[in-house]
């Protein structure tokens, strides 16, 4: 086993403008990480989001969602470089481009968000892992002993079992290695949302009608009924947005074409396959169960037939959230990682990485700060979700918390600063006015959502 220091000299031509070694990303890369993020556990809530909000708000609120995300993503993918969106200087991540931008007071409010909803992610991603193998196990037994059976199990083991394996698939050392995790992770996310919309559709064609109502389902009073709505709001909004990882992917991309240009092209392909899946998995969804609607679609048990099929489903679902997970917790190691390098630039824990050479494959770097703060992170994730295993009540607080500040708030104003937007202009009141109504959007779905996860807790 070798040792070595970090830092390396590259020559020009392997180097990009910044000298950071030549990145290789491409448009279609771009979407694979796009899909991995954004097709993830959110979409196994959107059928009861659409049973709460009735079929005209439902599918109206998705198709907003949709456009606002783009947008989103749009204004932020112009924030890459710095002062100009082309040739300016690289911004690594959201922080960064926060700091340029907004100035410091803003990074610290930001970053506090940001890291806040990365972490968020990843717990959830822990409870909804161990809720689809103990789905599985149901499954088999309501296959074997009959739909009647307790088949009851639990989820704590599966949860520690996931956090094993990502404490191994977290020293994978950043985005650039990631490709080829992300593509096997968007394979299965469009696999296991093709099982769910295909067993809507069947489900549909077997009751002989579509179920539901405009209303959505009735509630015993209106303030439940308020409560149940603002957190399908926030349950949405976690589903969509992936503008929190916009920059670290489109920092994974070559140039040219310019890569602002290949990011809004992959976000416009991305969004495209992500609505579609979505708009099918929640409106079939809702059809085939209507007031019925389980709060995920694949492990609720609306569908216990054919087994094997919900079997598959769910095991693709695990399949990409162990790649999903560390899409979300790798801009958490980078920001700490780099941190630790300023602070400590002559600490062997911190710099000294070692080569582990395995026979027939390629030598693997490691360094003590990543193998303990990574573990540390991955534990840390684990014990929460064990704490609060409540999917849709979970996704609708960390939706509501990252909806406005991450996904609306500063990709509007940075792209203010940046396009020298003059106040009180039409592009001014515009975006000022999108930025307002987005938060009032987080407002109702965060109360609504932490309403939901306190009764749950008390209950």
């Amino acid at each position: 086993m070798a040792v070595e220091h970090s830092f390396e000299v590259a020559n020009n031509a392997s180097c990009d403008d910044d000298g950071h070694p030549k990145r290789t990303g491409t448009l279609w890369s771009c979407v694979a990480h796009i899909i991995t993020a954004a097709i993830g556990a959110g979409v196994l809530s959107l059928a009861w989001s659409t049973s709460q909000l009735g079929w005209i708000a439902g599918p109206v609120t998705l198709l907003c969602f949709t456009i606002i995300t783009y947008i989103s993503a749009s204004l932020l993918s112009d924030c890459y470089r710095s002062p100009d969106s082309i040739t300016g200087t690289r911004n690594y991540s959201y922080m960064d481009a926060v700091r340029v931008n907004l100035g410091r007071k803003h990074t610290w409010f930001c970053g506090l968000i940001q890291y806040f909803s990365l972490y968020g992610t990843d717990i959830a991603y822990v409870i909804t892992t161990a809720t689809c193998i103990r789905a599985i196990q149901r499954s088999n037994c309501y296959h074997r002993e009959g739909h009647q059976a307790a088949c009851t199990y639990g989820d704590t083991f599966y949860m520690l079992l996931f956090g094993l394996i990502q404490i191994v698939m977290s020293q994978i050392p950043d985005f650039h290695n990631m490709e080829w995790l992300s593509i096997v992770a968007a394979i299965m996310s469009v696999t296991y949302s093709s099982i769910g919309l295909g067993l809507g559709f069947a489900k549909v064609i077997e009751n002989g009608k579509i179920m539901g109502s405009i209303s959505g389902v009735p509630a015993a009073n209106v303030a439940d009924k308020l409560w149940l709505t603002f957190q399908a709001l926030g349950d949405i909004a976690f589903a969509y947005p992936y503008t929190i990882i916009v920059l670290e992917i489109q920092d994974t991309l070559r140039s040219p074409p310019p890569e602002n240009q290949t990011m809004k092209k992959a976000s416009m392909a991305a969004i495209f396959i992500i609505t579609f899946f979505f708009l099918c998995c929640g409106c079939f969804g809702y059809a085939a169960f209507g007031n019925a609607t389980p709060g995920n679609l694949l492990t609720g048990f609306g569908f216990y037939e054919p087994y094997w099929l919900v079997d598959l489903a769910n095991a693709c679902i695990c399949l990409h959230l162990v790649g999903g997970y560390q899409i979300f917790s790798q801009p958490v190691f980078a920001f700490v990682e780099r941190w630790f390098t300023k602070k400590f630039p002559n600490s062997g824990f911190v710099n000294n990485f070692y080569t582990f050479k395995v026979p027939l494959l390629p030598g693997f770097k490691w360094n003590l700060l990543r193998l303990c703060f990574r573990t540390a992170y991955v534990i840390s994730t684990t014990v929460i979700a064990i704490l609060f295993p409540y999917f849709n009540q979970v996704l609708g607080v960390l939706g509501a918390v990252n909806f406005w500040p991450v996904a609306i708030y500063f990709p509007v104003e940075m792209y203010i600063v940046q396009k020298k937007i003059g106040a009180w202009t039409r592009k001014w009141i515009v975006l000022r006015t999108f930025s307002f109504v987005c938060f009032i959007v987080t407002v109702v779905a965060l109360i609504g959502s932490l309403e939901g996860l306190i009764s749950a807790k008390l209950s």
